[in-house]
């Protein structure tokens, strides 16, 4: 492990959504303000769009985090389910035991809940992550939760989190008064050159590192290139740099374990389109061997169509023998030196 060699305190490009490591560029920001905004005004639905990899549920658990003592919060990441599933899903992050299916008794005791928490002056926050993996007819059931209100204000906001597929469905005919709720709806951009860089230092310092840049400029601009500035992937790609730097025992990422990461990262050279097939053996063609016929047979039949005498058979079995002899010589001689000699 390499963080006694580099002096961190804990591992700084995990793969948790740990929100003491959340980044703000301009676009997380700008993002993280909106949803704040949206929740404080009671907008009802918000909505958030990112390509996989760019920390919206880090986002999500950060803005949750804000309100953890003044509003009741569920985070719902299991979309791909029924609307049964999905209120049953609802109400066991908020706490519910029953064990019913009836869908009108889920709503019910969904309603009472909303009730109790509008009374306490607590807010109520659904977040719904993976929102693209939800079904037409269970997005219909989450717009159904916005008829949950009283004549001054939204009993709950609604916040639908997803990549760029929500936002191709909610763009369809079918959905349109879904689409219609959602007060804001926000996009997270991958981060420039420079973001990646402020993003690397800021990791390696929430982490505990001190001291000079781990990592060239000419390294950090290759990690942007090839990460396409999406933090998951950035995270991916300085774990194996900082791995292999430590194996070398080398205290800064140059261009040189970038390339090897590079290369060590690249799937595509794992697949089976560039694995070369198996040669097949060699074709040695056999020499072409002209037909020997086999000897003439001789009649077998004595003087007047009688059967052989004893000395008749005798002087029989002697040709036949010389005859094949004969054959298996010219045979031989063909099959070691073809061409050389053709079959009587």
């Amino acid at each position: 492990m390499y963080l006694k060699f580099f002096g961190f305190r804990e591992q700084p490009f995990g793969v948790t959504p740990d929100p003491r490591f959340l980044y703000l560029s301009p676009s997380h920001r700008e993002a993280m303000a909106s949803l704040d905004y949206g929740i404080e005004a009671n907008r009802g639905f918000l909505g958030l769009i990112a390509r996989p990899g760019m920390g919206k549920t880090t986002l999500l658990f950060h803005l949750l985090e804000k309100y953890r003592s003044s509003a009741r919060t569920a985070f719902l990441f299991q979309t791909q389910c029924t609307s049964r599933e999905f209120m049953r899903f609802l109400l066991v992050e908020l706490g519910y035991e029953g064990d019913t299916t009836d869908f009108v008794k889920m709503n019910d005791e969904f309603n009472k809940r909303l009730l109790h928490e509008a009374r306490q002056g607590r807010k109520f926050i659904v977040v719904v992550d993976e929102a693209q993996n939800l079904k037409p007819p269970v997005l219909e059931t989450v717009r159904l939760l916005s008829d949950f209100e009283t004549p001054r204000a939204k009993l709950l906001q609604i916040i639908l989190a997803g990549q760029p597929e929500l936002a191709d469905k909610l763009a369809s005919a079918g959905l349109s008064q879904l689409r219609q709720r959602i007060s804001m709806l926000n996009r997270l951009e991958p981060l420039s050159a420079a973001e990646v860089r402020n993003y690397v230092d800021y990791r390696l310092a929430v982490a505990g590192y001190q001291g000079e840049s781990l990592f060239t400029p000419e390294a950090l601009a290759e990690i942007c290139e090839f990460t396409e500035g999406i933090p998951r992937n950035i995270n991916n790609f300085c774990f194996n740099a900082l791995s292999l730097a430590c194996a070398l025992q080398q205290k800064v990422v140059d261009s040189a374990i970038v390339h090897e990461v590079i290369s060590d990262l690249d799937i595509t050279r794992l697949g089976s389109i560039n694995t070369p097939p198996t040669p097949e053996p060699a074709f040695i063609p056999k020499p072409l061997v002209a037909p020997v016929p086999p000897p003439m047979p001789i009649p077998i039949h004595g003087k007047n169509g009688e059967h052989l005498s004893p000395a008749e058979a005798k002087a029989y079995m002697q040709q036949i023998s010389e005859r094949l002899k004969d054959w298996q010589e010219s045979l031989n001689r063909v099959v070691k030196h073809p061409g050389s000699e053709k079959p009587n």
